[in-house]
């Protein structure tokens, strides 16, 4: 059917009309091309452009706020329909992450006990060696565990052995590549220790029980419960200062000690690689000559060799002045020595005194 055929055939529209609208539609858009026009900042519509612009924002924002509104509405409707794909979708990726959340956990737990490991400064410093326990060997007299550090990685025998919280025990054997640790709680464990806060001496012997006791307690009231325990390094067996535990009163009346290395899983520990004080420094500083550092010093400057021979040469004329002083009141002792000094007679002799004479009846 054609479009004469149809409803509006009879419909006639104005020419002049028509042609009115477009000049009207045609001059309005020139008015605001000219108003909008952003190069023109020096344009004398710049005062109408301001103004439309003012005009413009809150009435654009009014006509913009129902756009918005239709598409707020169209994302709830959407999320509403396509929820059930969002939680499967969801459900997946939660799935493929958690093993990736389990492995972060675990390696923030092995990390944070590396930091405390490597916070642990004994007194004196020394070298460290971290391994891993890889066995452990249990029993009512043996309590000991593998290492996989031996003595390929310098480890011997008599190296204390430390994880994040405190001594662990110390290596009574090795291999190349493993090494067999006692722990503190062995009944072949002898450690020497100081009380932290009196410094009082005892030995901390285990018994294959999970708390080792103190025995030989140097000092009378020398431990009281919850003293803190450190390795006292007398013996030369292991550095002086080690955490080890908390002094607390046993069932039998002993003093015995809470460990420190109780508050974790012994898995990663650290050997001390320590023999004696006397690896601490150089057998060559020990017996260096004396005044060995003299021929280092370094050559005076002229203000300071003048200074020196200013002050030897004052310390010279204090000498000459001193002695001049001596010598001249030598003179004088010599000269009032030689002077001649007057005799003084020496006084005469008192008469002897007359006897007395007998009475004149004569004797009896």
């Amino acid at each position: 059917m054609a479009f004469r055929d149809g409803p509006f055939e009879n419909i006639k529209v104005p020419l002049v009309w028509t042609a009115a609208v477009a000049v009207v539609i045609a001059a309005i858009g020139c008015i605001l091309l000219l108003i909008s026009d952003a190069r023109a900042q020096t344009s004398p519509y710049q005062p109408v452009r301001s103004g439309v612009e003012s005009v413009a924002g809150p009435v654009g924002g009014v006509f913009a706020a129902p756009v918005r509104w239709f598409g707020a509405a169209t994302d709830y409707v959407g999320g509403y329909f396509f929820a059930v794909s969002e939680n499967r979708r969801l459900k997946r990726e939660l799935a493929e992450l958690a093993p990736w959340r389990d492995q972060a956990i675990a390696l923030k737990n092995v990390n944070a006990r590396y930091e405390a490991m490597l916070g642990i400064r004994p007194e004196p410093p020394v070298a460290m060696q971290t391994a891993r326990s890889i066995s452990d060997t249990r029993g009512p007299f043996s309590r000991a565990r593998l290492i996989d550090a031996g003595s390929a990685k310098g480890v011997k025998v008599g190296n204390p052995v430390i994880n994040e919280h405190g001594l662990v025990g110390r290596i009574v054997g090795t291999s190349p590549n493993v090494s067999r640790m006692v722990l503190l709680t062995d009944v072949a464990s002898r450690t020497p220790v100081l009380v932290d806060r009196t410094d009082a001496r005892a030995l901390l012997t285990g018994d294959g029980s999970d708390n080792p006791r103190l025995e030989f307690i140097r000092g009378v009231g020398a431990v009281q419960a919850g003293d803190r325990i450190l390795s006292s390094g007398d013996g030369g067996g292991f550095p002086r200062g080690v955490p080890i535990g908390v002094a607390a009163k046993g069932i039998d009346g002993s003093w015995r000690v809470k460990l420190f290395s109780d508050r974790g899983a012994i898995d990663y520990v650290r050997v001390m690689l320590f023999e004696d004080f006397g690896q601490l420094i150089g057998s060559d500083d020990l017996n260096a000559p004396p005044l060995a550092a003299l021929g280092t010093l370094t050559e005076a400057t002229a203000a300071q060799t003048g200074a020196i021979a200013d002050s030897a040469a004052r310390r010279d004329a204090a000498r000459a002045s001193t002695e001049q002083s001596n010598a001249a009141a030598a003179r004088a002792d010599a000269v009032e020595a030689a002077r001649p000094r007057p005799v003084v007679p020496a006084p005469a002799a008192a008469p002897p005194a007359a006897e007395p004479a007998p009475p004149a009846g004569g004797t009896e």
